[in-house]
């Protein structure tokens, strides 16, 4: 992460736009207090930065000290949820600048730290440095990417009852270049996200994703659109680069599709978690899908075992 010089580069330029001179700055999730280090040198008057991890904070406060900002940089070691406008921090932020995101945004908790921190610990009309965020989906063409999830054999052995467990690739960026992943539709915009005024309810969403050429349907590939300020976007699309990784919703099966094929998607959110299901259309009788197992699926569908996974996705068998 700190040699990503993409990610790097933005956040000084997002920093500097948007840090004043005389700004009180809380910056969460010190690491190893670069954004700390950015906001103080952009003229903030003073930086207070909080990490959960003591052995980190101690680190930090080396690196602040070895760059000659100990006097205008605060390491408090502890959670942001436990701060105290008075104790840890002498007034309410001006600015609150954070890089709390996990491939799809909201796994690091990033929505409901950062409601607290700009109702609690920031003043009414502070700056947050993301400002929003957009999740997006695509259909995307890979079979390097389904025989490396859902390998048939290994050692002579049939593993393909094992596959109903692979249902969300997640993707490494070392690995992200060799799966050759081909876009088959535009990308299409699921939820926007604002972290100024961050809202932490369930969201749902249903979304028919078109293809837009010949291919085979092989996952629904899912990536964030960041802004940091305004014009300065940080992304982990198909075609970016830096140190986010990368997440592909597996159909249960291939799909081949022509252009003007539609596959409906439904998406789901909460503070923390994200799922999503998607069948082709029109509909097949005998089709898997991936699903979650919320109130408002069709209630036409017979149940299938459950499998959680990471993200929160379960499996069901839909009947359309």
């Amino acid at each position: 992460m700190l040699a990503d010089k993409v990610r790097n580069r933005a956040y000084a330029a997002a920093i500097s736009a948007k840090v004043r001179p005389g700004d009180v700055v809380l910056d969460i999730g010190c690491g190893a207090g670069l954004t700390a280090m950015l906001a103080a040198r952009a003229g903030a008057k003073h930086v207070y930065t909080c990490e959960q991890q003591p052995l980190i904070a101690q680190a930090a406060v080396r690196v602040i000290e070895a760059n000659g900002l100990a006097d205008r940089i605060t390491v408090i070691p502890k959670m942001s949820h436990n701060l105290v406008v008075g104790v840890d921090l002498p007034e309410p932020a001006d600015v609150v600048i954070s890089e709390i995101v996990d491939t799809l945004l909201l796994g690091e908790g990033a929505l409901a730290t950062l409601e607290h921190a700009m109702r609690k610990l920031a003043k009414p009309h502070a700056r947050a440095i993301p400002e929003r965020g957009a999740l997006m989906a695509q259909l995307v063409e890979s079979d390097k990417l389904l025989n490396l999830w859902r390998p048939q054999k290994a050692e002579g052995f049939d593993l393909s009852a094992f596959h109903h467990f692979a249902t969300v690739a997640q993707i490494t960026p070392n690995d992200f270049a060799t799966f050759g992943l081909r876009p088959l539709g535009s990308a299409t915009d699921l939820f926007q996200f604002d972290f100024v005024r961050p809202d932490t309810r369930v969201a749902r969403r249903t979304e028919d994703l078109e293809c837009s050429g010949r291919g085979t349907i092989h996952a629904v590939f899912v990536f964030f659109e960041m802004n940091l300020a305004p014009g300065i976007q940080l992304t982990n699309d198909l075609h970016s680069d830096g140190h986010w990784g990368r997440t592909a919703f597996l159909l249960d099966r291939p799909i081949p599709a022509e252009p003007g094929d539609l596959l409906r998607i439904r998406a789901h959110h909460d503070a923390s978690q994200f799922s999503l299901s998607a069948h082709k259309l029109p509909a097949c009788s005998d089709q898997d899908d991936l699903a979650w197992d919320g109130p408002d699926f069709p209630a036409n569908c017979s149940d299938r075992a459950f499998f959680p996974t990471r993200h929160g996705i379960t499996r069901r068998r839909a009947i359309l």
